[in-house]
């Protein structure tokens, strides 16, 4: 096997050609504002200077290196001990998905009404959104492909028209926790194609006038003005009214995040799609989650602290997406222990591989704590911690909400300007809390907690426990709206609570205090 980062090696730098002249300051002028404002745009100037990564692969080893995170947990956020892995799985070539330079116009010389950065699902979506609603929208971001496989539950994807999207339906799901009777979760599971998806989002983008500047973004500094100017690479600076955060969990060098909330946990993992022989599994049936034992023996070994399952999309009797997956841990399952654990289960359960079409690396934040709502930048998708903290699932959510988030932000900029608000407190209120409001409302933010109860439980469990939480939440009346959407009443999050806790308490009693201080401190609902 290749050495991990080689083959990547040339895409670790991105490019952008330094002709945009006119969006350039003064090297000399650019380094005096930079300095003036650090301290409100960039965190007080944190820095993690430089952080070093290391990953084998047969007998040969590499090296990557990566600088200027904001801090050890944007550094987690971004791949952490895992990062070349990350960095290799973004920068895989998919040639069918058409680049963002060769369809978007350039990012031109008029202060834009909103930039958007980051060229993902979350961001595309946004963009394309607000220019349709008459803003004048820059997207700013690396020229990346999607390059992960979206698992998605069907009845959503057609509820977003992405319907056209989905290149393979299940007509049922399946669980398995041991070796008693599976489970059947009766809904119909499709995987979306990385191309037609990316093709859709960009295809809003143009028919909506979205213009584009392919950079890495350094900083956001805040005019006297009241504008944003966003510092991109080359010391092209792109002016705007207002700027929303697109980039990814990792976006701390952009954004700031509430200070002594819980810590961010990692979902980590491994997969193949293969041809294979003596494939057990019905290919008319998605396995959401096989847990069963595939050890024939209890044997010590590091992989054994960290419960894992099989994820498992048949596309045919013979061909097989196969996943190992770490559904949550404080600190990221290695890449290399889930590439062993999964290839261990394959060859106890029979099945040989006969060929192998693609290897994909996961790498999911979750948790951790909330963007600082009173900041005057914006996020948007796993940037603004929209990511499920107990499933590691966040496209759907952003895809939904971007048309409601580009609608506030376009009533706010018009109205703004129609009365022509330039006082820079004026400006933040109206240009910002309201926006970060719709995103995260104190329910919003109630019902988050409980999610995080649910990630706190899982943190401490062993598989055993883990099959019994299991066993439990697909017995729960809502459990579909609890993994996907946020339940709207807190009687049925009670009854999740109580559930759940008292048919795991046997496992949970040391971890019942955590849990209960991940929620909300008040009477009634969700009281404990």
């Amino acid at each position: 096997m290749e050495c991990v980062a080689a083959r990547n090696l040339a895409a670790m730098a991105f490019c952008v050609s330094p002709s945009s002249s006119r969006l350039r300051l003064r090297r000399k002028k650019l380094w005096r504002r930079r300095a003036a404002s650090s301290s409100s745009s960039c965190g007080g100037g944190r820095g993690v200077r430089w952080l070093k990564v290391e990953a084998k692969a047969g007998s040969e080893s590499c090296v990557a290196t990566k600088e200027d995170f904001a801090d050890e947990e944007d550094y987690v956020k971004a791949g952490g001990s895992e990062l070349v892995f990350v960095q290799m799985q973004q920068k895989k070539a998919m040639e069918m998905q058409s680049k963002l330079a060769d369809k978007l116009p350039p990012i031109g010389d008029d202060i834009l009404d909103l930039v958007v950065i980051g060229c993902g699902p979350a961001g595309l979506a946004l963009a394309a959104e607000s220019a349709k609603l008459g803003l004048k929208v820059g997207l700013i971001g690396p020229d990346l492909p999607f390059t992960n496989n979206y698992g998605v539950w069907e009845d959503e994807f057609k509820d977003l028209g992405l319907e056209g999207c989905i290149e393979h339906v299940w007509k049922d799901t399946i669980v398995f926790l041991d070796n008693k009777d599976p489970i059947f979760i009766g809904r119909s599971y499709g995987r979306a194609s990385r191309h037609l998806l990316h093709e859709e989002l960009l295809r809003r983008c143009v028919e909506s006038g979205v213009s584009y500047l392919s950079s890495r973004v350094e900083s956001i500094i805040e005019a006297t003005n009241g504008h944003s100017h966003v510092v991109c690479e080359y010391d092209i600076v792109v002016p705007s009214r207002l700027v929303t955060v697109a980039s990814g969990a990792a976006s701390g060098k952009l954004l700031q995040y509430e200070v002594g909330g819980p810590k961010v946990s990692v979902q980590t993992a491994y997969g193949v799609e293969v041809e294979v022989e003596n494939n057990p599994y019905d290919p008319n049936l998605m396995v959401f989650m096989d847990y069963r034992d595939y050890m024939k023996q209890n044997v010590q070994c590091p992989e054994a602290n960290f419960p894992t399952f099989l994820y498992a999309m048949p596309m045919s009797r013979t061909r097989v997406f196969f996943e190992e997956t770490c559904l949550a841990s404080k600190d990221a399952m290695p890449f290399d222990l889930l590439k062993k654990k999964l290839f261990s289960r394959l060859n106890t359960m029979g099945i040989r591989i006969t060929k192998t079409y693609e290897e994909e690396w996961s790498y999911i934040p979750v948790g951790g704590s909330l963007p600082n709502t009173e900041q005057k930048n914006l996020a948007f998708g796993a940037a603004a911690s929209m990511v499920h903290p107990a499933t590691g699932y966040s496209v759907v959510r952003s895809l939904s909400e971007a048309p409601k988030y580009a609608s506030v932000i376009a009533t706010i900029l018009k109205d703004g300007h129609a009365k022509d608000i330039i006082t820079q407190e004026r400006r933040k209120e109206n240009l910002s809390m309201q926006a970060w409001n719709t995103l995260w409302p104190q329910e919003r933010k109630r019902q988050r907690a409980f999610f995080l109860f649910g990630l706190a439980l899982i943190l401490q469990l062993d598989i055993e426990g883990i099959r019994t939480f299991f066993r439990t939440f697909f017995c729960l009346p809502d459990w579909r709206s609890i993994q996907t959407k946020f339940p709207k009443a807190y009687n049925d999050l009670n009854l999740c609570v109580d559930k759940i806790t008292k048919d795991t308490r046997k496992v949970a009693k040391e971890t019942h205090g955590e849990i209960r201080d991940c929620l909300p401190k008040r009477k009634g609902n969700l009281g404990f």
